[in-house]
């Protein structure tokens, strides 16, 4: 069988793009901690003000000392708006919404999910100092 010249070079780059995807996320899920969620946990979404694992919203630190944080998504809102958290920890995030689909993501690390009213979205992050 006689392949043309132009049809390898199509096999080739395709070949060689297809490895170039495969090989970047890999190494996105394993030097970056890049993973898509996977705890899934499910929250009344009209129930999430009075939900004890989300009230009061904000920072908390566990009986082994391990800091979480509970976010809400409101329309064009974040409860709590602002918090702290200490550098160089590891900080579980728990985040949900009341009324619609929002996308949250912090800035410069690998902090992002979308959150989906009747979830709970987790994610573990660290934040460097400085």
């Amino acid at each position: 069988m006689k392949v043309d010249l132009y049809e390898k070079i199509w096999m080739w780059g395709v070949a060689v793009i297809l490895s170039l995807f495969f090989l970047t996320t890999a190494v996105a899920a394993t030097r970056d901690a890049v993973h898509p969620p996977s705890h899934v946990e499910t929250i009344d979404p009209k129930q999430v003000m009075s939900d004890p694992r989300f009230r009061p919203p904000g920072v908390s630190t566990d009986q082994a000392g391990r800091v979480h944080v509970r976010l809400v998504g409101l329309t064009f809102a974040w409860m709590p708006a602002e918090f702290s958290v200490p550098a160089g920890t590891p900080v579980t995030f728990h985040v949900t919404s009341i009324d619609v689909v929002h996308g949250f993501q912090i800035v410069r690390t690998s902090g992002q999910t979308m959150v989906l009213p009747g979830y709970v979205s987790q994610f573990t992050t660290r934040f460097a100092a400085g």
